[in-house]
């Protein structure tokens, strides 16, 4: 295995690709009694489209989280039982990006570790059990619906997007999971839960010479070509829709802003782009940002109030909202105060404790197995080295801030999603 060296955050990670195209990135912890698994697929809530055996595959929305929750149905049992009576803590979940199955444990760990493999790799379906699983993932679908949280992100991204799956649920709709069928799930695992597609990231004390042998001893052969897929025809940065509304029983109005921004590229680029999105987001909307002081003493905004840059496949975007009774004159303050920093500058010692703030959060997150090789996963798939941030840090400026909310930050990228209190309806009739 490669072994590198990080000095300036104190990290040794062993790395190397199997034959079969699988990335294992292991980050030893020496003297730690608890080691952490995660066996990870670069697939997920938005890969719908995708080209298996030279023929184009359309599958139903939701279909990456369906498949992740029927993975642990094995011909013995469940696997999830078996992992937690060897004294295991094990789960998963599925982004727009990836799915991700792991465990962390305190003994057994090389029992556990060839559980985890031994279960995601061979898959166990049958038209009763999905059919059981269709009422139980329909039942969590509309749980979500009632969330005015959810809603109002969901209507976001409608609004944005005319094209990209980034429109669609992960878990899909009641509607789109009745179309999953055993062999629907069996072709999206042949296409996607192949080595060369997936990654095994490793924190503890553990012999890595042991976890390479299980993964060989376990693992097929062969190396599978690369999957295409589909995200949608290319977009333009204007928005779809510039405002989507809608009514829920809720107190108090919600509302979010959209900014859509460019895709990025993948390699060390994206990293650096999260970081300066991110920046860039507390610069103009952070909690210590004169614009949040202001809009909370002003009371047009509460503690609810957030904002975030995120990056997807073929999409990235900006969001920023809350609770509001007037969404309009935050959106307005928004725009303002964008214009402002562009007039004026960042404060260059604001600047510098946004930048010391934001890496000691990175730094911290090194204390977290999980965190640790969800990025390690992540770099793996996206083409960059996670451990690298420090030096990344380093390259970025208050200019490069500016400059991102120069490109993005305007109301010709904008669009607004709003939730109203079905009682303003009511009062509107008297």
């Amino acid at each position: 295995m490669d072994k590198t060296v990080y000095h300036r955050i104190g990290e040794t990670v062993l790395r190397c690709t199997m034959p079969n195209g699988l990335q294992v990135s292991i980050v030893p912890r020496k003297d730690f009694q608890r080691s952490y698994a995660l066996f990870a697929t670069r697939y997920g809530g938005m890969d719908l489209r995708f080209s298996l055996g030279g023929q184009w595959l359309d599958t139903p929305a939701g279909i990456a989280h369906f498949l992740e929750h029927k993975m642990f149905d094995t011909a013995e049992g469940n696997a999830l039982q078996e992992l937690a009576q060897n004294g295991a803590e094990p789960n998963a979940f599925t982004s727009n990006a990836i799915t991700v199955y792991y465990f962390d444990s305190t003994d057994h760990f090389y029992e556990n570790l060839k559980i985890l493999l031994s279960f995601v790799s061979v898959p166990y379906f049958t038209e009763e059990s999905v059919a059981k699983e269709q009422g139980i993932i329909g039942q969590e679908i509309g749980m979500i619906e009632d969330n005015p949280e959810w809603q109002v992100y969901k209507q976001l991204m409608q609004a944005l997007y005319e094209n990209s799956p980034a429109r669609v649920s992960v878990a899909g709709s009641v509607e789109s999971i009745s179309h999953i069928s055993a062999q629907t799930l069996y072709d999206c695992h042949k296409a996607f839960y192949t080595p060369s597609n997936m990654c095994l990231a490793v924190v503890g004390d553990v012999d890595e010479q042991e976890v390479l042998r299980l993964a060989q001893e376990i693992l097929p052969d062969e190396c599978a070509p690369r999957i295409e897929r589909d995200y949608g025809a290319e977009e333009s940065l204007l928005p779809f829709q510039k405002e989507v509304r809608s009514r829920m029983e809720i107190a108090m109005p919600t509302f979010l802003a959209g900014f859509k921004c460019a895709p990025v590229p993948e390699g060390e680029e994206r990293m650096r782009q999260n970081i300066v999105g991110s920046l860039a987001c507390d610069a103009l909307l952070g909690d210590s940002s004169p614009l949040y002081a202001k809009l909370y003493a002003q009371g047009l905004i509460n503690s609810t109030f957030g904002s975030s840059y995120d990056i997807l496949p073929g999409a990235a975007y900006v969001y920023a909202g809350g609770d509001s009774n007037d969404h309009s004159a935050v959106v307005e303050a928004i725009l303002d105060e964008a214009q402002r920093l562009l007039r004026e500058g960042i404060d260059e010692d604001y600047y510098q404790r946004l930048r010391r703030a934001n890496f000691g959060t990175a730094l911290k997150a090194l204390d977290s197995f999980e965190a640790i090789a969800v990025s390690a996963a992540e770099g793996c798939f996206e083409g960059y080295d996670p451990f690298r941030f420090p030096e990344v840090y380093d390259e970025i400026t208050s200019r490069d801030l500016l400059d991102f909310i120069r490109e993005n930050i305007c109301e010709s990228r904008m669009a607004i999603s709003v939730i109203e209190p079905k009682e303003e309806e009511y009062a509107c009739n008297d």
